[in-house]
């Protein structure tokens, strides 16, 4: 398959058509502009663009993956600038960076969490893992930093980034990287920190037990009111904010695993009840999802690694809940709740295989159709953030196989699991390398190149200068009224003094009163 990368192409979550007003579209047509009149200004665009480039631009989808003249004006222009001219600094190229980058983190930590899992060992493999680990946290901590300095420098835009259809539903998956981030801590890190790293994971999970409600609750409320998004726009994507949820079953029977006693139990139930709560909610998208597939076309080509978002949930889940079935088998304690004609902890292990086996297929169907809908139009694609949907949840549905194999004592799963990560890890070097070649040729991080980042950071412009008429209008305000005072004073004190001066006596009249 030969890709080509380009960074225009959007984003999974950038399908949905909102539907709030139509100043939208507006705004991003005019940050092209503002864009283009400054490229020109620096003598980065060329007013001559070849047919090649005005046939790319021509195959460029928009927001909603349809082609607009606008989008495909504005795009040919950006394609056709001189590679040698001056490029947009880092100063700049950090304004751009998405809450989609944490997408990087997403799979890079569900890698280190598959090579943690694995059922085949070998020597080295570990030392992978941790390279993973390593590796992922450096890039948090980067695209955390770049993405602080960009608010810092644009702090209007924050809130509009948490429901603007094409970057708020990835914030969802800045909370998933901070899962996995935990989860990494205990598998590579609490074997050699010693137990005061398993007390502190306690306290960890809870608070970001308590992020994730936050974010499930208050984010789908915000894009509730403040977007309007259409049926025939329907993506996995927009599974993404309760998605750390569903991420919690595995990293709760993971962190169980050293905790002892009621704190173990107490893990395991808040796993299981956030599990449960993410799984619903991904059933409701499912939906919707399916309906959407069913009554419209399939999105365009560039934007199908995005459908591999639906393996997720019921990839995780399945992984979860045997999870959390073999951490309950070792620390419920037989007479829990008072039941004592059976072990609770056998009882719940029991309930949780044929629960698990329910939705492991399910995670491998919606796989299979995201990967024939890719190969059918493969040629057609190009590179984008999206592209990182090829790991993260096809990852969660090798972590299901291999717990499938696990509890069943299956050898032919588990080399099925293996061949599956086997496959997992040359995806992730090919996303690494377009993604870097991507920034360096400025096809990504680049104006005109990342979809949403203008409408988002024009919000800011827009609310900037509200806030500095506003000011300068208080600022009149105060002055106006500061003069009239002033006035008033002066002119009260001129008419006192000219009452003054009637009641005083002439002194010429007042001589002449005295010579006679």
């Amino acid at each position: 398959m030969t890709t080509k990368t380009n960074g225009g192409t959007p984003s999974p979550a950038a399908s949905p058509r909102s539907r709030t007003d139509h100043s939208a579209h507006e705004t991003n047509s005019e940050a092209f502009d503002r864009d283009i009149e400054a490229a020109v200004d620096a003598g980065t665009a060329d007013p001559i663009v070849d047919d090649r480039a005005v046939r790319d631009a021509a195959d460029l989808p928009s927001l909603d993956g349809a082609r607009s003249p606008e989008c495909t004006r504005h795009r040919t222009m950006f394609l056709g600038y001189h590679k040698s001219g001056p490029q947009p600094g880092l100063y700049q190229r950090s304004l751009r960076v998405t809450w989609q980058w944490f997408s990087v983190n997403m799979s890079t930590g569900a890698m280190a969490s598959l090579l943690g899992q694995i059922p085949f060992r070998f020597r080295g493999i570990r030392t992978i893992g941790e390279i993973f680990y390593v590796v992922n946290l450096v890039t948090f901590c980067v695209f955390l930093l770049l993405i602080g300095a960009r608010f810092a420098r644009k702090p209007r835009a924050l809130p509009t980034s948490l429901h603007h259809p094409s970057e708020s539903f990835f914030f969802g998956g800045f909370w998933v990287a901070v899962a996995l981030l935990i989860n990494g801590m205990q598998t590579y890190g609490a074997p050699r920190c010693g137990p005061w790293l398993t007390s502190a994971l306690r306290v960890i999970f809870w608070i970001y037990y308590a992020c994730a409600t936050c974010v499930a609750i208050f984010q789908y409320h915000i894009i509730f009111h403040a977007e309007t998004l259409t049926l025939e726009d329907a993506m996995p994507a927009w599974v993404l904010p309760t998605y750390p949820f569903l991420v919690t079953g595995v990293v709760a029977s993971n962190i169980a695993k050293s905790q002892s006693g009621t704190s173990a139990i107490q893990i395991i139930i808040g796993g299981l009840a956030a599990q449960g709560l993410g799984w619903i909610i991904a059933l409701f998208i499912y939906t919707v999802y399916l309906t959407r597939l069913i009554s419209s076309k399939m999105p365009p080509p560039s934007m199908r690694p995005g459908l591999y978002i639906s393996v997720g949930p019921a990839a995780y889940t399945c992984a979860g809940i045997l999870l959390l079935g073999q951490q309950a088998r070792k620390h419920i304690p037989d007479d829990y709740l008072g039941v004592t004609a059976f072990p609770m902890g056998e009882m719940w292990y029991a309930l949780s295989v044929p629960a698990g086996i329910f939705l492991w297929l399910l995670c491998m169907w919606f796989s299979s159709v995201a990967t024939l809908s890719i190969i059918r139009d493969a040629r057609k694609m190009t590179f984008s953030l999206s592209w990182w949907a090829f790991v993260f949840p096809n990852a969660g549905m090798a972590i299901a196989t291999i717990q499938v194999g696990t509890v069943l004592e299956s050898k032919p799963i588990k080399i099925a699991a293996c061949v599956i990560c086997v496959m997992i890890v040359p995806l992730w070097i090919m996303c690494a390398v377009l993604h870097i070649r991507a920034v360096y040729q400025h096809e990504l991080l680049a104006p005109g190149k990342d979809v949403g980042v203008d409408d988002v950071n024009h919000a800011h412009d827009v609310k900037l200068a509200e806030a500095i008429r506003k000011r300068r209008l208080r600022r009149e305000t105060r002055s106006h009224s500061a003069q009239w005072r002033s006035n008033s004073q002066l002119s009260f004190h001129s008419k006192r003094t000219k009452r003054k001066n009637s009641q005083r006596p002439d002194p010429v009249e007042e001589a002449s009163e005295k010579q006679d």
